[in-house]
């Protein structure tokens, strides 16, 4: 039986190239599972041209709601104010995923119907096959390899962006995580081992980023992928990882 309202929430940051074709996938795909599919994205003040390629494909994609942020606060930030963007429509599941359509659109029924299983919460998309820099997947890792030590349990790709939520355990989720977290999905996958929630793991495909600059948002403007961590991701990294320790790994902090 399909859903009654499906949500799916992204943020986006200069995706204008990607973003028509990844979000067209999208909904071929998952209108089939529910009656109703609502498109959250927010834009966290793109620099190129998304603000007006999204507002041509409100025409386009019925149930696009697209939520221009005051200001740019970076990937964290954003993803948290397309939760509470989607989960304000009230839906009865909702999907996350980044705007640079890192996935394939065949992939999201997958993690829509694990979640509609008896008792299940939460659903992590589990990448395959990654394409992103060497040093993305190992700081992946170490992060993987950290909360192993803390929590004594491997959780897979514990920084994935492609998961499905029920309403209440994303709203759960959303009152542990102040609004200007780094890396909010390190510490959801962490709050749902310590609060008992029912997680499924789907294997899902990644792909290239999707548009004409391959390298992405975190190491600035370049057009080719750097061989070695940029600056911006090396300070991105240190800040991340010590706000992981501090809200969610050190002990006393980050329980329920």
């Amino acid at each position: 039986m399909p859903l009654e309202h499906l949500a799916v929430v992204m943020p986006a940051y200069n995706e204008a190239d990607g973003l028509p074709g990844f979000l067209h996938e999208i909904v071929e795909q998952v209108t089939p599972l529910a009656t109703r599919v609502s498109l959250v994205v927010v834009d966290d003040r793109s620099t190129d041209q998304t603000a007006s390629v999204l507002r041509s494909l409100e025409n386009e994609l019925g149930g696009l709601v697209v939520v221009r942020a005051q200001a740019n606060r970076g990937h964290g930030p954003t993803a948290l104010a397309a939760y509470r963007a989607g989960l304000a429509l009230q839906p009865d599941a909702l999907v996350h995923v980044d705007g640079d359509g890192q996935f394939l659109g065949t992939d999201f029924p997958r993690l829509v119907r694990a979640l509609e299983l008896p008792g299940v919460d939460v659903v992590h998309g589990v990448r395959q096959h990654r394409t992103d820099p060497w040093f993305r997947r190992v700081l992946t890792g170490c992060v993987g390899f950290l909360v192993f030590l803390a929590v004594g349990r491997r959780i897979p790709d514990v920084n994935t962006p492609l998961r499905a939520y029920r309403p209440a355990a994303i709203a759960q989720l959303l009152q542990l995580v102040s609004d200007d977290a780094l890396v909010p999905h390190v510490h959801f996958s962490l709050a749902e081992r310590r609060l008992g929630f029912t997680v499924r793991y789907v294997k899902v495909e990644s792909i290239p980023r999707r548009g004409a600059t391959a390298a992405g948002t975190m190491w600035g403007e370049a057009h080719t992928v750097p061989k070695l961590p940029p600056r911006r991701l090396r300070e991105f990294s240190a800040q991340a990882i010590a706000e992981v320790w501090r809200e969610s790994l050190r002990p006393g902090r980050g329980r329920p």
